[in-house]
Order: structure tokens, then C-alpha cells, then sequence
């Protein structure tokens, strides 16, 4: 079984991301990590060059500046970095996303497990998403709390934005005619998790974003809205372990703590959450959006 890890990444040491955390947390379950690396000057680039890690693979990019459409440039990166892939299975972790080492050898046992299993087309990870600081967490139905981050890299796919994954298909009509469709892939669930930090990073790397990450959706995103106004139901206290490896970033980049807005007002998305968190507590069902087919549950240890 061969494992291929990748990302993309562009001012990755502006925006203040774990990236290069990121990629070591992945590296003891991958036999090569390929890195999509956009044009930028803060350094980035030579930052992953610094690493000296033989496993890394580089493939310098341009990105569109004139895409404005729902993050498809993100999408566009993520392909041509997971297109360089070799693997059996194709691991994708984004510049804040952090893998547990606890959880690296229950991971590569589950690669082995599925590998012959062609029903199964995609690995699903729980997410734990910080918010604010790195000792709350964001748990409500508005975030994921499952995505997949591993694809079988022998099926066709399509990234529409930097999220997740579309299997393409072939339909045959009548007449004979074949017509393309997508759908979303199988998965099995591996009840382990995924640390994104992305929304843990010091208030000075959200206004950063602000000001340059805008452009690549099609409606404006408020990364410079700060971290206070949001409902406090939604986010709960972090009472777990952090990845040992981002023990230096956590106290170098960190946003240090953070205050709910006393008058922020709840927007019509927060008041159907919070009635769809009374539903789940009712029917015990959760509504977080998936964007995969659930087939299977991991529940195996290393070697099972």
C-alpha cells in the first residue's frame, strides 16, 4: 500500500497557518507528501524547502486571480497538487489541519483495512474545529463534523472548492448516449479526528485574511469580522490534548484568548442552528452538512 499526502498552500507564513505542523503530523502515515505551492513573497515557499524532508514533493503554481467563484481556486490547487499523487490512497490535510499522533498507526491500519474493499471510496475524519482561541471549540450543526480527507486514487473526482470531493460518473441513456454525472463519494467513517486551527490563529492573521482572501469567493467572507460575534451556544470549552507538534505555534501564533461580542445579534442562520441543536438533543440525529455517503464505521486498532 502506498500512501500519498498533499496540500496547497500560498502565504502560508503571512496568514499565520501550522502548515508546515501540518504536513510533519501527516508524514509518518504517507511515503510521499506533494505540496501545491502558489506564488507569494513572505517566504513560504522556501520555509517548506527548509524542511529537508525527502518524502516532500513541490510543484510551484499560479493562482487565477480573475476566479471569483465559491473558493474554485482553492479547488483548482487542491487538484493539481492531489493530480502529482502516486498513491494507492491520496491524504489531503489543508495548511490548519493537524493530525494527532496518537492516532497515526489506527490510521494506517484502516488505509490497509479498506484498501481492498472498492465499495469504499473516501475516509471520513471527525473534525474539531478551535474557535477563537485553542481552548474553545466550534461544535454546532453550522460546522462540519465530519469530512473526508482521503480518496482512493484510482477513481475519477473533482474538487469544487477546497472542502471535498465529487466522484464523476457515466450514465448510459437510452439511445446509447453516455452523460457525466457527479456524486458524492462512498466513505467509511474513522472516528478519529482532525485539529483545525484556522479559526485558532491570532486576531492579526484574521484581519490578514480579511484583507486578502476575499477575492476568491463570489459573495465577500467576513474573516475580518473578529471571533466575538458569534452565538455563544455554539461553541463549548476544549477539554482534550492538542498534537504535541503544535505546542511552539500554539504559544507563537495563537490567538491568545478571545470575549463574546455582548451586543452581537443572532443572524437568522444562528437562530435555525440553535433550533436545530434542540432537534438533534430530541431525535439524537445530526444535521451537519456531510458531503459523502456513509457505508462503513471504523472501529479497528492498529493491525485489526
Amino acid at each position: 500500500m502506498k500512501v500519498s499526502g498533499f496540500s496547497f498552500i500560498r502565504d502560508g507564513i503571512r496568514l499565520g497557518y501550522p502548515f508546515v505542523e501540518s504536513i510533519r503530523s501527516a508524514l509518518p502515515v504517507c511515503d510521499e507528501f506533494v505540496v501545491a505551492v502558489g506564488r507569494g513573497d513572505d517566504g513560504t515557499l522556501q520555509c517548506l524547502r527548509d524542511m529537508n524532508e525527502p518524502k516532500l514533493r513541490l510543484v510551484e503554481t499560479t493562482w487565477n486571480e480573475a476566479c471569483r467563484s465559491h473558493g474554485f481556486v482553492y479547488g483548482q490547487q487542491k487538484m493539481i497538487a492531489q493530480y502529482n499523487c502516486t498513491g494507492d490512497w491520496a491524504f489531503y490535510l489543508e495548511g490548519d489541519e493537524v493530525l494527532h499522533e496518537d492516532d497515526t498507526a489506527r490510521l494506517r491500519a484502516a488505509m490497509a483495512h479498506y484498501l481492498d474493499d472498492r465499495e469504499v471510496e473516501a475516509l471520513a475524519f471527525d473534525y474539531i474545529h478551535f474557535y477563537g482561541d485553542a481552548g474553545h471549540v466550534h461544535h454546532a450543526s453550522q460546522a462540519y463534523r465530519k469530512a473526508c480527507r482521503i480518496i482512493r486514487n484510482s477513481i475519477r473526482t473533482i474538487a469544487p472548492d477546497g472542502l471535498y470531493w465529487a466522484v464523476i460518473r457515466d450514465r448510459t441513456w437510452h439511445g446509447g448516449r453516455n452523460k457525466r454525472r457527479t456524486r458524492y463519494p462512498r466513505a467509511a467513517a474513522l472516528n478519529i479526528p482532525i485539529y483545525h486551527y484556522g479559526n485558532a490563529r491570532h486576531a492579526r492573521y484574521v484581519q490578514a485574511k480579511a484583507d486578502i482572501g476575499n477575492q476568491y469567493w463570489s459573495e465577500k467572507q467576513a474573516f475580518g469580522a473578529g471571533y466575538g460575534r458569534i452565538d455563544p451556544q455554539q461553541i463549548s470549552v476544549f477539554e482534550g490534548e492538542h498534537p504535541a507538534i503544535m505546542s511552539d505555534w500554539l504559544d507563537a501564533h495563537a490567538n491568545p484568548s478571545f470575549e463574546f461580542d455582548p451586543d452581537h445579534r443572532l443572524t437568522s442562520r444562528e437562530r435555525k442552528h440553535r433550533w436545530l441543536a434542540r432537534l438533534e438533543a430530541i431525535t439524537g440525529r445530526d444535521f451537519s452538512k456531510r458531503h459523502f455517503q456513509l457505508i462503513r464505521s471504523w472501529d479497528g486498532q492498529p493491525g485489526a
